[in-house]
């Protein structure tokens, strides 16, 4: 079955007349009478009784009726909307982010891109870094942003954004909250929060434990949210990456003796051609004067 046959059955259906059909379809009455007695072949049966001047339909034109119709505006609605994608007028914007990058370094880019694409549709996916990296492989995001991504899969393109050093959390009621430094020594006889999310957990871990300060009386937190609400209720401190945001109730704090950073990166798939979107935002993200987050 041939769209066009379709759309000139519909004409047909609608006039009632063969003639006025084909005007209407701007195509010789011949070519439009074959169409359809093809399409009555593949249907098996008459949809029309050609009645001079007039046709009428059969009943299986009548029932034939809404389900072509459904199927004739299915096609002309991909049609227009593979037209859109094509264009750039839509798309989506699909990207995968660790659980430790803060959605704020995003949000702005995202505002930008909507004002370019007016149809724009977010698909954010969430993970830890080597799931960032998984995602990518399977084509779920197309563009990655992580502190690390397991940087073993030979097609994984890296463009470092900025690099930041990490702080001390504190909520505002514990008793060290008023201080601008603390030392790492300090931290021995404080029950830490750790975030087993962080791509430097490990290397976090090994710090604290070269200076015998144990860690395994702490509490693990698998997300930022309940990081907080742990913080805000004085259970704990914890050492937080200088780009997350926390809330007026958290105090932030240098702290000595710690030299531990992380290089945010963007990721991509090397030789996997891209959406209009996905170049727009990779431009947008590589081109940005990420200095401000960097002390």
């Amino acid at each position: 079955m041939e769209m066009h046959q379709v759309r000139y059955f519909l004409a047909v259906a609608r006039t009632l007349n063969f003639t006025r059909a084909a005007e209407e379809c701007h195509v010789a009455q011949p070519s439009l009478t074959r169409a359809i007695r093809q399409l009555e072949s593949e249907l098996g049966g008459d949809l029309f009784r050609r009645e001079r001047p007039h046709a009428q339909l059969t009943e299986l034109g009548q029932r034939m009726i809404p389900l072509l119709q459904k199927c004739y505006d299915s096609a002309l609605g991909a049609r227009s909307l593979a037209s859109s994608i094509k264009s750039g007028e839509i798309g989506a914007l699909r990207i995968a982010l660790s659980w430790t990058i803060d959605p704020a370094l995003v949000v702005p880019h995202v505002m930008e891109l909507v004002r370019h694409f007016s149809g724009l549709e977010l698909k954010f996916w969430r993970g830890t870094g080597a799931e960032v990296a998984e995602c990518l492989k399977r084509g779920d995001a197309e563009l990655g942003i992580a502190a690390s991504a397991g940087e073993g899969w030979e097609r994984l393109d890296r463009w470092p954004l900025f690099t930041e050093t990490f702080e001390l959390a504190i909520g505002a009621g514990h008793q060290l909250a008023d201080r601008a430094e603390i030392g790492l020594d300090e931290l021995r006889d404080q029950r830490i929060l750790v975030r087993t999310y962080c791509e430097q957990a490990a290397q976090f871990a090994e710090a604290l434990d070269s200076r015998d300060i144990r860690v395994d009386r702490g509490h693990e937190m698998t997300c930022e949210r309940d990081l907080f609400a742990l913080l805000e209720a004085n259970l704990g401190i914890a050492v937080v990456p200088h780009s997350v945001r926390a809330p007026e109730t958290v105090r932030r704090a240098q702290l000595k003796g710690l030299d531990l950073r992380r290089t945010i990166s963007l990721y991509g798939v090397a030789g996997r051609e891209r959406t209009a979107v996905g170049a727009a935002a990779m431009k947008m993200l590589r081109a940005y004067d990420w200095s401000k987050y960097v002390n």
